[in-house]
């Protein structure tokens, strides 16, 4: 009996430590995002490199989309109308800002931005679903704005920025992509309530598809694809088939064998593995001003992470 009783325990702690590296793995795959975007938009018009994007994210989740295809007769107009929306803010329009931006400022400045997701999600759960506010929820939405302004403030010449105005504009594009990004986590967040998160990140990229095609074939002539580094190639690849489909896989993988409290922790993991990887891929400088910017955001992400945990466990 003691020998099966320790061999259930270590069965528990192996089944949780995969669930874990699962949670941990999405959130730093999720994070590759905006350093691998710079180079994609450097590399290739940006029409042309997010249609990639969607549609090669597309045909890595429609496998395990297949199985949930019986679903689709369960869709209201209502589940459509919600997801034509995910697809236009969570795919187009985060793509879109995301990828202009990331053309005006540095990775690293991009992942500062990029880490006030949570709590502009938060301030748009209270101002257009009416959410409760609290102090948590408040402070971290101040942490994430008082972040960016010393990013602002600090910026001047950052790495190959032309200008502060750069900064500026490219900061606000990248905000933008935020503003979409916390759009399609709401709006999929009611939805997912009642069909699998997979199913809707297939469906949402596959709709948006059709949207970039037009402005991709707009670009296609001044693209020339012998011209592509293979690291960009590599990027772009990692773009589509690494950012948008295997961090989604192994996020709602990991999500749906624990509780939300528990992944809200991981969340932290996103807009470190930002930094690291624009530092690391990029060869970005290293700036005191950077790490001020990104420990006041992060602080903001952890009170985020705490307000969820709270929340779950009441």
């Amino acid at each position: 009996m003691a020998g099966r009783s320790r061999q259930h325990v270590n069965d528990e702690h192996t089944a949780r430590a995969a669930v874990y590296a699962q949670l941990a793995l999405g959130m730093i795959v999720f994070g590759s995002a905006t350093p691998v975007s710079k180079i994609v938009t450097e590399a290739m018009p940006v029409f042309v490199g997010a249609t990639f994007r969607v549609a090669l994210g597309a045909a890595v989740l429609a496998p395990f989309a297949w199985g949930q295809r019986h679903r689709l007769v369960a869709f209201s107009r209502y589940d459509w109308l919600l997801l034509c929306l995910i697809a236009l803010f969570g795919m187009f329009g985060f793509t879109v800002f995301m990828l202009y931006g990331m053309r005006l400022v540095s990775g690293v400045a991009g992942a500062i931005v990029m880490a006030t997701t949570p709590a502009v999600t938060a301030g748009a759960a209270i101002l257009v679903f009416g959410e409760r506010a609290n102090w948590r929820k408040l402070l971290a939405i101040a942490l994430a704005v008082t972040g960016v302004l010393v990013l602002q403030l600090g910026g001047g010449r950052d790495g190959q920025q032309a200008s502060g105005g750069a900064l500026v504009a490219g900061s606000l594009l990248v905000l933008a992509a935020v503003c979409c990004e916390a759009a399609y986590t709401l709006l999929g967040r009611k939805m997912s309530r009642d069909h699998d998160p997979r199913l809707i990140a297939f469906l949402a990229a596959a709709l948006s598809v059709p949207v970039f095609l037009p402005f991709a074939v707009l670009q296609w002539p001044g693209f020339q694809p012998a011209d592509i580094d293979p690291g960009a190639w590599v990027a772009a690849i990692w773009y589509g088939a690494g950012t948008l489909a295997l961090g989604s896989l192994l996020w709602y993988a990991g999500i749906a064998k624990t509780q939300g409290s528990i992944a809200a922790g991981f969340m932290a993991l996103m807009p470190v593995s930002a930094l690291v990887l624009s530092y690391v891929l990029l060869g970005e400088e290293f700036r005191l001003m950077h790490l001020a910017g990104f420990a006041v955001v992060f602080a903001g992400v952890v009170v985020m992470s705490w307000e969820h945990g709270r929340m779950e466990g009441n």
